[in-house]
């Protein structure tokens, strides 16, 4: 094993396992590519985390903006990797299949950079309101803050129903300010500004001019115009093991899994959690394991 090369960990085959039960076949191309990138970049790192996560000093005073392209797809440990991705793999089937692989991968690529442009500006504000420079030395790393924003986007297509976050339901446009809140009393390391600088670009997409903006530099771009009408469609087998969809029924009922489109044994080999009970229960085992560090 060459010097930063990672073994095989609990986390990594829990996720290899999540990966395994849905299928390669079923995975959308964008999402399994997103899942590949991370994974790879978890196993062979190209650099120590020191030198990609990002903070105001050091890609904006330093001017290290490859940071900015660099930290989303780096991960403090397996259980960091694990939860981010195994978040990307639900929320990439539903919404892949929504926009479409081209305007889904762009939006990921938009996403990826403008988190980190966010989270600079948040760091600079908080740190000329509170005069506390130390705001500016705060490093972050990893996919949450992309995944914050699809939350978003994916309540924004996908609206109603309810989820559980630590036993109380709550409405699923209100779930990613829950989620904002409770992981970071659960896991302090974790970055809320990096977080909410995925809310704010997610809100900037359903709410904002962001959707417009890349909707008219696509067309700039693209020799044929916008082709955000494309779709992808799975294979000829289609959602195999796939049951039908039911937006109205609540997240969390014991037909979730089929309530959300999830595939038919998501129930059985979760213990019936939802994604959001998953990631509390992982949050609860990695505080415990998780040394001091710097995360989104």
């Amino acid at each position: 094993m060459r010097p930063g090369q990672r073994g095989v960990s609990l986390g990594l085959l829990m996720l290899a396992s999540q990966i395994f039960q849905v299928g390669i076949n079923n995975i959308p191309p964008v999402t399994l590519a997103v899942l590949g990138l991370n994974i790879y970049l978890f196993l062979v790192p190209q650099k120590k985390l020191l030198n990609v996560c990002i903070s105001v000093q050091n890609a904006y005073v330093h001017k290290d903006w490859q940071r900015l392209l660099l930290s989303p797809f780096h991960h403090a440990d397996d259980w960091h990797l694990y939860f981010n991705m195994v978040s990307m793999l639900w929320k990439g089937l539903r919404l892949e299949k929504r926009l479409g692989s081209l305007w889904f991968g762009y939006v990921i690529a938009v996403f990826s950079l403008l988190t980190g442009v966010v989270y600079i500006l948040l760091e600079i504000v908080l740190a000329e309101l509170t005069e506390d420079q130390s705001y500016k030395m705060q490093c972050a790393v990893g996919f949450s803050g992309v995944l914050f924003a699809l939350k978003v986007v994916n309540n924004h297509y996908f609206p109603g129903g309810v989820t559980n976050v630590m036993g109380f339901p709550v409405a699923n446009k209100y779930a990613c300010w829950a989620e904002l809140v409770l992981i970071h009393v659960l896991s302090p390391g974790t970055s809320f500004v990096g977080h909410l600088a995925g809310i704010l670009v997610g809100l900037m997409y359903t709410k904002g001019p962001l959707k417009t903006i890349m909707k008219i530099c696509a067309g700039l771009f693209s020799p044929n115009g916008y082709s955000g009408g494309q779709r992808y469609y799975y294979n000829s087998s289609g959602y195999s093991g796939y049951r039908g969809q039911n937006q109205s029924r609540p997240y969390g009922n014991n037909n979730s899994a089929q309530a959300y489109g999830h595939p038919s044994w998501y129930d059985t080999y979760t213990g019936g959690l939802s994604e959001e009970e998953q990631y509390e229960a992982a949050l609860r085992a990695s505080v415990h394991q998780r040394g001091p560090g710097c995360e989104e």
